[in-house]
């Protein structure tokens, strides 16, 4: 079973020492969905809400959420990002709108919450521009789907 790395002796929060570590490629993909009623979907699917382009907020969203999270989640690295892209994937069936967001860098430390901050980030903004319309809309399965680079190897969900 793997140890937490956040932890010293002590059982005190640290930040992971890497800097013995070798710099590599590393690339990770998340994704999450969100879910609203008919009414909602159609009119941002429809360009019909009234505070602006929806989709396209929170893609400038989702990437920023991503470049700040080492100032989001206290023991997280700060990294220079080489690339940050927010896709969307709308259900007309099920009235959702699925985020991915691929996050890559070359460092010492991979980038897997970088890529679930900018998801997560990209379908609250969805919330925000849309909760007049229905305060019931719900974020589900938000989750790391790959990642690759790193001592550890890669990993496919």
């Amino acid at each position: 079973m793997p140890e937490f790395t956040h932890f010293d002796k002590n059982g005190g929060a640290v930040m992971v020492d890497v800097s013995e570590k070798k710099e590599t490629t590393r690339e990770a993909l998340a994704m999450g969905s969100i879910f609203m009623n008919r009414e909602c979907y159609e009119k941002v699917v429809n360009h019909e809400i009234g505070k602006g382009d929806v989709l396209g907020c929170a893609r400038i969203a989702g990437i920023m959420g991503a470049k700040k999270t080492s100032e989001l989640i206290p023991l997280c690295h700060i990294l220079n990002l080489t690339k940050v892209k927010i896709d969307f994937k709308t259900d007309d069936e099920n009235c959702s709108i699925t985020a991915y967001c691929r996050v890559k860098c070359v460092g010492k430390t991979g980038v897997e919450m970088e890529a679930l901050t900018g998801v997560q980030i990209a379908l609250l903004t969805i919330y925000d521009m849309c909760k007049a319309i229905d305060r019931r809309m719900h974020i589900e399965n938000v989750h790391l789907c790959e990642k690759s680079g790193g001592k550890s190897g890669d990993f496919f969900y």
